[in-house]
């Protein structure tokens, strides 16, 4: 049985370091054809990069991964009225595969920073990290699309933020990944986050 859960957890993590990579490829391609603008929204941007992602050749070997932009988590159980998928809770990437009759999902929320704007790295916290802290996300990552400044100070900040809040012990961190130039995790109970940030300032 021990054996069977290390097939298990090997194969997830397999997977995903091929979604990570499939983002990371579809960030760099998109700073090599220069046309994400720094004034998008996020939306914007991730739409741009699951373009990206969609046609890339990588995302079609083994295992085969779907992905689903403004992925909808919500259940309804209550009676379905005028309006109620507008009120869903969304997600903005959804990576998708199966293994046997498994299928196993990749979950990335992303928010847009500036060095220089606090209510950017407040939602990045109320918004983003606190959403997985509640289990409101399932586990997954979160993106930082850096569109003005560098990335310590704006890490800093939001981080100055946190110590601000009497979170000192959730502060992220900077670790070093093998696909991803800023990548850094934060800790919570018992929750991992990870932490990517693709700067866009390079542009």
């Amino acid at each position: 049985m021990t054996g069977n859960f290390k097939h298990i957890s090997e194969f997830k993590d397999s997977v995903e370091n091929k979604c990570i990579h499939l983002l990371v490829e579809a960030y760099n391609q998109s700073i090599t054809d220069k046309l994400i603008q720094l004034n998008w929204e996020e939306n914007d941007i991730t739409k741009q990069l699951s373009e990206y992602i969609e046609n890339n050749p990588l995302r079609k070997g083994n295992p085969f991964i779907m992905i689903n932009v403004e992925h909808n988590l919500s259940k309804i159980t209550a009676k379905k009225t005028k309006g109620f998928a507008a009120k869903s809770l969304r997600i903005d990437l959804c990576f998708a595969t199966f293994k046997s009759e498994e299928e196993y999902k990749v979950f990335f929320e992303a928010k847009n920073l500036r060095e220089k704007d606090s209510a950017l790295k407040r939602r990045y916290i109320d918004t983003g990290i606190d959403n997985f802290v509640t289990e409101k996300y399932p586990q997954g990552f979160l993106v930082g699309y850096l569109l003005e400044g560098a990335v310590s100070p704006t890490i800093d900040g939001i981080n100055n933020l946190l110590k601000k809040d009497n979170r000192e012990k959730e502060c992220l961190y900077p670790k070093n990944h093998k696909t991803v130039k800023y990548y850094y995790e934060s800790n919570h109970s018992e929750l991992c986050l990870k932490h990517l940030i693709f700067d866009f300032t390079v542009l």
